[in-house]
C-alpha cells in the first residue's frame, strides 16, 4: 500500500469532546459514515469526493451529537496489516485558525481512530504520515512516535489516553 498524503491538522486543544471557543460550552460528538451528497467541495481544503470514491478507503464525519448536520471534521483511513492507517483528517471550515467556532476536533478525530483500531482488536495503533515541520508537534501533543521518515504511530499509552479522553463513557 503506498501512502503519499501528509496528515496536517491542528491539534489546539485536547478536551473531552469540543468546546466552543467563545462561550466554553461542551458538545458530545458522534461519528457515522459520510456520504458524497453530504460534502461540498468549497467547504474542505482536501478532495474528499476522490477519497469517496476509493473502495478501500473509509470515510467518517464527526458532528455533534445535538446537530448531525454539521461536520465538524473529516478522517478516511485505511485497515493496514493489523492496523488503522490515516489518509487525510480534516477540520471544518469554520474550526480552523484563529476564528475557529470549536476546539478538540483534530484530537477527537485521531481519538476515534485509536478507538476504531482497538475494537477491531488492533490495539488501538494507528499509523499516519505528517508533514516533516509537524512531526515533534504530533509527538509532544498526540504522543506519536516517528519510525521511518515521516511515518508516525500511535501506539499502547498514547492511543489509550486519546481513547480515555474522548470516549470514557462510551
Amino acid at each position: 500500500m503506498v501512502h503519499k498524503k501528509h496528515v496536517d491538522i491542528e491539534i489546539d486543544k485536547l478536551t473531552n469532546s469540543i468546546v466552543n471557543v467563545i462561550s466554553g460550552e461542551v458538545f458530545e460528538t458522534e461519528f457515522s459514515r459520510v456520504t458524497s451528497k453530504e460534502i461540498k467541495k468549497k467547504d474542505w481544503l482536501f478532495d474528499w469526493h476522490k477519497e469517496l470514491k476509493d473502495k478501500t478507503k473509509v470515510i467518517y464525519k464527526m458532528t455533534t451529537v445535538e446537530n448531525t448536520n454539521i461536520i465538524q471534521g473529516l478522517i478516511s483511513y485505511e485497515i493496514d496489516n493489523k492496523f488503522i492507517f490515516i489518509n487525510l483528517v480534516e477540520n471544518a471550515k469554520f474550526n480552523r485558525g484563529k476564528e475557529k467556532l470549536y476546539e478538540g476536533v483534530g484530537g477527537n478525530l485521531f481519538a476515534f481512530a485509536c478507538k476504531t483500531s482497538k475494537d477491531l482488536g488492533f490495539g488501538g495503533f494507528v499509523g499516519f504520515i505528517a508533514k516533516t515541520s509537524l512531526i515533534d508537534y504530533y509527538n509532544r501533543k498526540l504522543g506519536a512516535v516517528r519510525t521511518i521518515g515521516q511515518r508516525m504511530v500511535i501506539i499502547d499509552d498514547a492511543a489509550e489516553v486519546l481513547i480515555d479522553k474522548y470516549f470514557k463513557n462510551k
